[in-house]
């Protein structure tokens, strides 16, 4: 099986309500992470750079895990706290990996191959 990330970014149409709208979302994603078998990561956080920007990261064990997501209460209790946050832009993505391998190797030098 292969992993499946997540990964997007959201904008809001006024920036003050930016980190606000991404603390009322702590709740959810705890709870996420906690009772969904197959999360492995599930973050929604303020963007160091852009202050009307969101980014989204997901780490499911699965496709399988991710397509259960999608039908949660924990799914759509996001949604609905998003929506009601006032964004006015959204894209995410799903990707298959097929391979993984540590960044940095034993000599701790870093490295973009996999081999």
């Amino acid at each position: 099986m292969s992993l499946v990330v997540v990964e997007g970014w959201l904008t809001v149409g006024d920036p003050a309500r930016r980190d606000a709208l991404v603390a009322s979302t702590a709740e959810n994603q705890q709870a996420t992470r906690e009772e969904e078998p197959g999360c492995v990561v599930y973050c929604f956080a303020a963007d160091p750079v852009r202050d009307d920007l969101i980014q989204v990261y997901e780490l499911w064990e699965s496709e399988e895990a991710l397509h259960a997501h999608l039908q949660h209460p924990n799914y759509f209790a996001m949604r609905e706290l998003l929506r009601d946050g006032g964004l006015v832009g959204a894209d995410t993505r799903k990707h298959r990996v097929d391979r993984t391998a540590p960044v940095y190797g034993p000599d701790r030098t870093p490295s973009g191959h996999f081999d």
